[in-house]
């Protein structure tokens, strides 16, 4: 019998079984499994282990070049203190949520709409649209912030948190439609078509059956513009210029950095505090965001 043959002779428990037994010694689990995990861990969770030991250690080992930089001998939280009593730190706190809550809100609402009316509704030049509103994603925030300036001040809105609730969801809005339309693409259309035999119009058939459906690809497009919203720094520093109104990215860079004095420990407090929300959406629906995602490619 040739080696083909006995190949599709094999069963596929066996096959399967064959193919893991690189994973029961060992040494081969360390190199294959172990060490890779770990050095991903390590460059992972890095970052923040360094916030944590500058934000708690005191400016005498902070500035001081002997001893162990990866250590502390005598932890404070002096700097901590300092960033939640001597600084606006949670009014930006607030600010940041205020905002990009209600730019997430705004911006998912809309893509929703949008993206059911061009992979549903089947209208001329609905692909044409789709890939154009996907381009303006592309567009640089750097090159859009300067005729919305112009904008927002004719509209009275410079110095305010709508003026930065307004502006979000342009850069929001594209890519979440583009992940939605990639999404709806995956679930059946012979649903609709027996909805609407039924006598249900589009608006139902939207809420009742597309959404329940579309539950991982909304989580999806929500992380993700609930990231880019708690992070945007460029319009947030355009816009706001009173400290009470800052968001965390801008207030903590302007007022912890006074001339060439950089406050490090509360920096990187700030820059810890601000940070967790974010890791923690991530831990808790990264299973959706990477099925929003798959449903995405599709597209």
């Amino acid at each position: 019998m040739s080696e083909q043959g006995a190949a599709r002779d094999v069963p596929p428990e066996s096959a399967d079984s064959q193919g893991m037994n690189y994973l029961v010694s060992l040494p081969r689990r360390v190199v294959t499994v172990y060490a890779p995990l770990t050095a991903f861990l390590i460059v992972l969770l890095f970052p923040f282990y360094w916030m944590v030991i500058t934000a708690i250690k005191p400016d005498e080992e902070l500035l001081s070049r002997e001893g162990n930089p990866f250590w502390v001998k005598n932890p404070t939280l002096a700097h901590i203190k300092k960033l939640l009593f001597d600084t606006a730190y949670p009014d930006w706190l607030w600010n940041t949520v205020l905002v990009t809550v209600a730019a997430t809100f705004i911006s998912i609402f809309a893509s929703v709409l949008a993206a059911y009316a061009i992979e549903r509704l089947r209208f001329r030049g609905a692909r044409y649209v789709g890939m154009s509103i996907f381009l303006a994603y592309l567009v640089p925030p750097s090159i859009l912030f300067i005729p919305l300036a112009a904008m927002v001040y004719k509209l009275n809105l410079f110095d305010t948190r709508l003026a930065l609730i307004l502006t979000y969801p342009t850069f929001l809005i594209p890519f979440c439609t583009w992940l939605l339309m990639g999404y709806f693409k995956s679930i059946p259309l012979e649903l609709e078509e027996c909805a609407l035999i039924d006598g249900a119009s589009r608006l139902q058939i939207l809420i009742k059956i597309i959404l329940p459906l579309a539950v991982p690809g909304l989580i999806s497009a929500g992380i993700f513009a609930f990231t880019l919203s708690w992070n945007e720094f460029i319009y947030a520093l355009t816009f706001i210029s009173s400290s009470e109104v800052k968001t965390v990215p801008v207030g903590v860079i302007t007022e912890l950095v006074e001339g060439d004095v950089y406050h490090w420990g509360s920096l990187m407090a700030g820059a810890l505090f601000g940070s967790l929300p974010v890791a923690v959406l991530y831990s808790f629906f990264v299973e959706y965001y990477v099925s929003g995602l798959t449903g995405a490619v599709k597209e």
